[in-house]
């Protein structure tokens, strides 16, 4: 390259000569005049003339190889003012050229002064160079001549050796980046020339290189160049115009091919002079800092006189933080164009991370996250497109990131490695996590967020660094801070789907504790409704976006994301009414989008539009032909409904059935609307508005802001909108198909936001309400493709695809109208044969046609070959479930359903023989026609009640091992024990279908002593006591389930006696997990259907000691929903009227009644004991009770009660065969009495309740079938009066209260620092007391040996407190009595049982209360429980006089006192930390703690009570309170301000609507699958 230019040392004619070059080197033969004198000026035509021929020439010459001397006249000329300042711009651009020329043939040394190159060098930067923005120029080659030469020959470096040449290279830098960025690439102007754009660049390349020092506002120019892609800079500059200074006209559009010339240039500059411009930047970005530090100092100087000066006033001023900002902004691009240059500012930056300043630490975090991200001035790129209502739906094999469109300013880019360049920075920053302040937090967690979803820039991690990066985003969605959670949340949204399952997929699944994903479904049940709303919508849109790769069969998938929808959907457990709002938009916007999928027609081909369509790898492009829109999305809800678990099941088939209980009152208010005509009504204008504010009110208990909602409806209603209220039915109609509604909901929506008169914020208001009360799920476009999968298994969606239909053919049997007899031909085709059996899951489509028949029998056809089809089904079908069902759509649809029923059952009874082909078909058939055609089997009756009891029930087949447990499960069911279960539902059958109510009993007392017998005795009925084990458990839960259905029926009811159902009750207290499971879900079904009596509701209460936890958490919830539920009925009641003018109170009583009932079942409970420990047992029953069913308005009935049982005796006679009469259970009766009265002053004192007198017209009378009156005064006087219960029990009592109204302690520390709330609490796992267990004995066993005890003092203050000093009775017989399960283990691990336990976990009893966990989100809002209790709420929309009444034998009582305190009892405790210690320290065998094997422990050793902090009590009353005697409650201070408890309890009968229905759900059968129709008998009738 050729040397470059130096000015010469005074003048040119001081070089020395070269005489002996003289003659050897060429020389310019150009002898022409250039200057001129003044007045004698060369014409223009002539200069330019010579200046081109002198440039012609010098162009042409070789540096060195021409005689210097001949240039020095013409030099001299052409550094003329007259040729530098000439008005002609051609002869400026020819002069331009041919100086350059003599600067570069006379290099290094330039011919000229100082002052010569100061003039020459302003004519060449003000005037030549800045023309080059002009490519149209008439002289613009003699300009790029000029910028190629100083380029090339390095001449412009003489421009640093003049001095004070500051300005001049200012203007250079200046004009060169206007120069670009003036030139749009998308324009169609002419382009400037590449050349140009590189020579520029390389001149501003050698002026900073050679530079000693840049001038200050050089530095600005080159690095505000990369602000060019901050958008804020953009806007700013285009609304100043185009001489504000920067100013790019390519940033009209930010989808760029390549970046701005002037971005290139200004980095091209930094990467060559990366020394000089490193602290050119370091020096620039100081000085920002520096000042906003000297204004920050300056403030908090101003500030220290004054007083209560937040800290945010005391940072740099605004103006200095736009600076700040702009700086970091600044820095983002550096490091993705030139990171070199930031190796001294990266430190400065690092200490910004620890600066007392918070904005300065936010900004410092944000930026350094931005800058390991490859993030520049842009911002990040756009978030991924998760549109689950996309389709074709997204491929991982297809899938690649070059559907999105690039931009060049938002592509994450890193040159290197932030980690490994700057590791002790990249460590600070990993240090914020633990930041004081919860703003950097998030800033923190936002800036992780990006490093993972750009891999730090499309560097990479090492697995290491990105795995610690994956666990600091699973805590920081367990952050303390809410901020912290939403940004934790946020960040977890910008994963592209391929990122989900490849960065946070291998940290664990959705159902994996402690991973990303799994700590983000926890949110959804969050404390803070915005953080549910964050983590539900991601989650809802991850699954809908990879339920295309689900459905595929990807598994990787499935195992990440399946359990997403379960995590969502149980959420609705927490029965919080924003929740269920909010799982109504997410359900159908995104799970199950409504316009899923965007097709329109048959054929459509995929295009990219506002939908996002992803190539999918199986259609490869091409058209996708015959889609079916409804089957695709029947498809989408199978397969959603196939990802759920059982509870969350629950909910969506709750849903379903909520949706025709909805309805029903959405179309009464529209009626009504139609009614009120605006106010314009003719008659009945006060029942038509009353009617309308109830219907109103009703809506609105199942929105939050009730107040708002009820004014939205009343303003919808004034509306008087026709159209409105016709689409709404068409939404609700059965006859709609899916188009229909969906057009039907769009419509609506648009015309309520259109029309003026609507209010703002209605649409709001109606879209949860029509989501709940449209047919978007059963909807008769679905049936079709329901049908289809159940029958082709495509997808293995046939299970969930027979269960669906089962549901539409019991819910909503009208949108199978017009598909039925596409069913029924498929069940033609099913049908068994001699030589072939049915198809597999035609049980399934029989029980749906089942169902279907019995609303509308009409529709069933009538030819022979359908009614064949049945008979085949009820002779041969397999299971024999197909049988019953079968014989249901004959006896309730057929015509000639009498000769068919006795046709059936002659070919039944005929040679029936146990094992023959086809008997259990025909068992089932024969128990289905005993229950709807009784009258025409005729004189088969008796045989078919012979062929189950002799051939059957009587008969043992079955060996078995003697040495195996004596009472066990199993799964599977053999034929006998099969053939037994359906043998007792044929006489359990004949009873239900008997008429003659006479002779009722005398039909019934045999059955009823057999099922009775098989409860009591484990389910043995053989008298050689050789029933196989796993048959007892099944023939016991098969016995207890018939009861529960023959007491559904009041004149069966009566028939079970007081003593037979304690016995039933006991039940619920089975060794094996599984008997005593399945019978509770079906006696809490009855029970929530208001089909068994109020006496039923007393077995819940024995679950105390239930081991399972969630069996025991379902209960209680459910027990609190069914007490929030009567408290609204309660609320309900007319103001003024009493208990005697209001016999609905009765039902809103009910639980607070079976209270003494509960009293007489422990007192014939054979765990019922007399010593300390037992009575403490007994305890826990009545605690159990008291802390889901007492608040503060009715504990003063209860308590009442409670009385009332001590004055009293015990009326219940000793069981069937119980010979022996010596244990008194009035004393009993007393024990407990004074017990419950004990424990319900303990749990007033607690909770500063106030006890009140019950008005003797309230006042209750007992069950006349339990307690009975004292005949005898005196008696009566003495034993009001004695105290029967020891006194130790008193102070284990008292812990046992304290224990139950004990609040668990946080598990996240309160950060002090910032004064933050607390923080999630962890939820703890429980360690549940197991309850005793039965031995071998049956229950009259073990009462003989109880008798005699019979003498014993209740005050056992003597010798059992000494080890070893233990009663006569001896530890055996204690063992013996206190047994209450049945075995410990159980055979194959099946279920979960009671188990025997030592002194150790005896003592923890007293520490503990065994309460179930609360399912709500978090334990800080649990409070005193007032919502663990509306959870799983089982609350159907159903009218207060569908519930039951109260006992006949007890008196209305009273209207409770109310109080300012919340409805719900006291939240059950967890154990504590040591109670969990000593549990984790002892082994225990089996699937249960170990149970009580020792001697009872004295009441003296008891353990203190834990620390844990108590429940916050409710508003606290008088010190003094008023305390009743063992005669009569004193009078107390009166309660204060009444308590809303009517509202919370009546809002709970909408807030979970979804899981009251999923309560009320069939349990599955554990026998056969499919439930018994209870309803059929009825129907029959009916249908007769």
């Amino acid at each position: 390259m050729p040397a470059r230019a130096r000015p010469a040392s005074s003048t040119a004619t001081e070089v020395a000569p070269q005489e002996n070059m003289v003659n050897m080197m060429p020389g310019l033969q150009f002898n022409e005049a250039l200057s001129w004198r003044a007045g004698k000026a060369i014409p223009v035509a002539d200069l330019l003339r010579r200046l081109q021929a002198l440039s012609k020439e010098m162009r042409d010459m070789e540096q060195e190889e021409n005689e210097r001397q001949s240039f020095t006249r013409v030099a001299k000329e052409l550094a003329s003012p007259n040729l530098l300042t000439h008005k002609d711009k051609g002869v400026k651009a020819w002069t331009a050229s041919c100086l350059v020329d003599i600067l570069r043939l006379c290099a290094p040394d330039a011919p000229y002064t100082e002052q010569q190159l100061r003039d020459i060098f302003t004519m060449l930067i003000t005037s030549i160079l800045p023309a080059l923005s002009d490519p149209s120029n008439a002289y613009n080659v003699q300009h790029t001549y000029v910028l190629q030469s100083l380029s090339q020959v390095k001449s412009i470096v003489l421009v640093t050796d003049i001095p004070n040449s500051e300005n001049l290279i200012l203007y250079l830098f200046t004009s060169f980046f206007d120069i670009l960025s003036g030139f749009s690439r998308a324009s169609g102007e002419e382009q400037l020339p590449k050349n140009v754009d590189y020579n520029m660049t390389s001149i501003l390349v050698t002026i900073v290189d050679e530079s000693s020092s840049l001038p200050q506002e050089a530095v600005d120019t080159i690095v505000a160049q990369f602000l060019r892609t901050d958008p804020r800079v953009i806007g700013s500059t285009h609304s100043k115009g185009k001489k504000s200074g920067i100013v790019d006209q390519k940033q009209s559009t930010l989808v760029l091919k390549e970046l701005p010339p002037a971005y290139n240039m200004a980095k091209m500059i930094c990467n060559s002079c990366e020394d000089k411009m490193a602290r050119e930047i370091s020096k620039y970005f100081n000085d920002v800092i520096v000042e906003a530090s000297a204004s920050s100092h300056q403030n908090r100087r101003s500030s220290r006189d004054m007083e209560d000066v937040d800290d945010s006033a005391l940072g740099p001023t605004e103006e200095d933080l736009k600076e700040l900002h702009k700086a970091h902004r600044l820095l983002r691009e550096l490091w993705r164009a030139c990171p070199a240059v930031l190796q001294n500012v990266i430190p400065q930056l690092e200490a910004e991370l620890s600066a007392e300043n918070l904005q300065l630490r936010l900004l410092a975090t944000e930026t350094l996250g931005d800058i390991i991200s490859g993030i520049g001035a842009a911002g990040p790129p756009p978030p991924p497109v998760m549109d689950p209502a996309t389709y074709p739906q997204i491929n991982l094999a297809g899938w690649s990131d070059s559907s999105q469109p690039i931009n060049l300013l938002t592509k994450p880019r890193s040159p290197q490695s932030f980690p490994q360049a700057h590791s002790h920075a990249y460590t600070s920053f990993l240090s914020r996590r633990q930041d004081k302040s919860a703003v950097i937090r998030s800033a923190w967690t936002v800036g992780i967020g990006r490093i993972l979803t750009t891999s730090a820039g499309g560097v990479g991690l090492n697995p290491s660094d990105q795995q610690r990066l994956v666990e600091d985003l699973s805590r920081m969605l367990n952050d303390a801070d809410e901020k912290v959670r939403i940004a934790a949340i946020k960040a977890v949204a910008t994963f592209s789907f391929r990122d989900i399952i490849d960065k946070l997929g291998p940290d664990g699944s959705v159902a994996t504790a402690g991973s990303v994903l799994s700590n983000l479904a926890e949110r959804i049940k969050d404390r803070k409704h915005p953080v549910r709303i964050e983590a539900t919508w991601v989650l809802a849109r991850l699954w809908g976006v990879a339920s295309g790769e689900i459905a595929a069969g990807n598994e990787q998938v499935n195992s990440i994301l399946g359990a997403t929808p379960s995590k969502i959907l149980n959420a609705a457990y927490i029965a919080d009414l924003e929740i269920n709002v909010l799982l109504d938009h997410v359900f159908f916007e995104a799970l199950l989008p409504l316009s899923y999928p965007p097709i329109k027609s048959k054929s459509v081909k995929p295009t990219n539009g506002d939908i996002q369509r992803v190539k999918d790898s199986q259609t490869n492009g091409e058209e996708i032909k015959s889609l079916d829109p409804d089957k695709i999305r029947t498809e989408r809800m199978l397969l959603l409904g196939k990802s759920l678990d059982e509870r969350a099941s629950k909910i969506f088939f709750a849903r379903c059935a909520m949706q025709a209980q909805l309805s029903k009152y959405l179309i009464a208010y529209l009626q009504s609307c139609e009614d009120y005509n605006n106010g314009v009504m003719d008659k009945n204008e006060v029942q038509i508005k009353d009617r309308l504010s109830k219907l109103i009110s009703e809506l609105a208990k199942l929105l939050p802001d009730q107040s708002k909602v009820s004014a939205d409806l009343w303003k919808f209603a004034k509306m008087h909108d026709r159209r409105a209220y016709q689409l709404i039915r068409f939404c609700m109609a059965p006859e709609s198909d899916y188009r229909t509604v969906y057009k039907a909901l769009k419509e609506l929506n648009k015309r309520i936001e259109t029309l003026p008169a609507a209010p703002s914020g209605l649409i709001d208001t109606l879209t949860p309400l029509l989501y709940r009360t449209s047919i978007l799920i059963y909807n008769k476009s679905h049936v079709p493709a329901i049908m289809e999968f159940s029958r082709t298994d495509a997808k293995s969606l046939g299970s969930i695809a027979h269960e669906v239909m089962k549901d539409i053919s019991s819910r909503t049997p009208e949108v199978l109208k017009a598909h039925v007899s596409e069913l029924c031909r498929l069940l033609q085709e099913k049908a068994p044969s001699l030589d072939k059996p049915n198809v597999a899951g035609a049980v399934d489509d029989l029980k749906a046609c089942a169902a279907f028949a019995r609303k509308f029998p009409s529709e069933i056809p009538q030819d022979q070959e359908f009614t064949q089809a049945m008979t085949s089904f009820a002779l041969r079908g397999s299971p024999p479930e197909t049988a019953k069902h079968a014989i249901s759509i004959v006896m309730v649809a057929s015509k000639k359903k009498e000769i068919l029923a006795k046709d059936l059952a002659r070919r039944c009874i005929k040679g029936f023989t146990y094992g023959s082909p086809g008997f259990l078909s025909r068992l089932a058939a024969l128990s289905q026609l005993s229950l709807l055609a009784p009258s025409e089997l005729g004189v088969d009756s008796d045989v078919i009640v012979d062929i189950a009891t002799k051939e059957i029930l009587l008969q043992v087949r079955t060996t078995f091992d003697k040495g195996t447990e004596r009472y066990q499960w199993a799964t599977d069911i053999d034929e006998e024990c099969n053939a037994k279960c359906w043998a007792l539902k044929i006489l359990a059958n004949k009873i239900r279908s008997h008429r003659d109510a006479s002779t009722l009993q005398q039909v019934a007392d045999p059955v009823y002593t057999l099922l009775t017998t098989l409860v009591s005795n484990e389910g043995e009925l053989s008298t050689e006591n050789n029933t196989p084990p796993n048959h007892k458990s099944r023939l016991r839960l098969t016995a207890a389930r018939l009861l529960l259905k023959l007491c559904i029926s009041k004149p069966h009811e009566v028939l079970l006696t007081p003593a037979a159902f304690h016995e039933l009750a006991e039940v619920a207290q089975d060794a094996l997990f599984p008997v005593r499971s399945s019978f509770v879900q079906r006696l809490k079904k009855y029970l929530a259907q208001t089909k068994l009596p109020p006496r039923f509701y007393v077995m819940p209460f024995l679950l105390a000691f239930e081991p399972d936890e969630i069996l025991k958490a379902e209960t209680v919830t459910w027990i609190r929903s069914r007490a929030a539920f009567f408290a609204s009925l309660k609320s309900q009641q007319a103001p003024g009227t009493t208990s005697k003018t209001q016999p609905a109170s009765k039902a809103s009583t009910i639980l607070e009644s079976v209270f003494a009932q509960l009293l007489s079942l422990l007192a014939h409970h054979p765990d019922f004991g007399d010593s300390s420990e037992e009575l403490l047992d007994s305890a826990r029953y009545i605690m159990f009770y008291l802390s889901t069913v007492a608040n503060e308005d009715n504990i003063s009935l209860i308590f009442h009660i409670a009385q009332r049982v001590k004055g009293c005796r015990d009326a219940v006679s000793s069981p069937p065969g119980d010979s022996d009469e010596s244990i008194d259970y009035s004393e009993r009766l007393y024990v407990l009495s004074d017990l419950a009265q004990q424990a319900i002053h303990s749990l007033i004192d607690a909770h500063n309740w106030s006890l009140q007198t019950i008005p003797s017209l309230t006042r209750l009378t007992l069950p006349k079938s339990l307690f009975a009156e004292i005949k005898d005064h005196e008696l009566a006087i003495t034993t009001a009066e004695k105290n029967f219960l020891p006194e130790r029990v008193k102070q284990g009592l008292e812990i046992q209260v304290r224990n139950t109204l004990r609040k668990p302690k946080s598990g996240v520390k309160k950060r002090k620092s910032e004064g933050v709330e607390d923080g999630l609490k962890a939820k703890k796992a429980k360690t549940t007391r197991a309850l005793p267990i039965r031995d071998g004995k049956t229950t009259k066993e073990r009462k003989k040996v109880r008798s005699s005890g019979k003498g014993e003092s209740w005050d056992d203050d003597a010798d059992d407190s000494e080890p070893g000093n233990v009663r006569e009775r001896g530890s055996s017989e204690v063992r013996e009595r206190r047994r209450s399960g049945r075995v410990s283990a159980v055979a194959n691990g099946a279920g979960k049982s009671y188990a025997e336990r030592d002194d150790e976990e005896d003592e923890r009893e007293l520490e503990e209360l065994n309460g179930p966990d609360e399912l709500a989100a978090d334990d800080d809002d649990v409070g005193d429980g007032d919502e663990a209790a509306d959870e799983d709420a089982d609350v159907p929309m159903s009218n207060p006089e569908d519930e039951p009444p109260a006992d006949a034998d007890i008196e209305d009582p009273p209207t409770p006192p109310t109080s300012t305190s919340k409805a719900a009892s006291p939240t059950t405790p967890k154990p504590t930390s040591k109670a969990r210690a000593r549990a984790r320290a002892k082994p225990s065998s089996g699937t249960r703690p170990p149970s009580r094997a020792k001697p009872p422990v004295s009441s003296k050793t008891a353990p203190a009570p834990s620390k844990a902090k108590p429940a916050p009590a409710s508003k606290p009353k008088s010190a003094a309170k008023g305390r009743p005697n063992g005669k009569a409650a004193a009078k107390a201070k009166p309660a204060p301000a009444q308590r809303a408890v009517a509202a919370r309890a009546t809002r709970s009968r909408g807030t979970n609507a979804a899981a009251a229905a999923a309560e009320t759900e069939p349990v599955a059968e554990e026998m056969h699958p499919g439930s018994e129709e209870d309803s059929e008998l009825s129907e029959l009738g009916e249908s007769k």
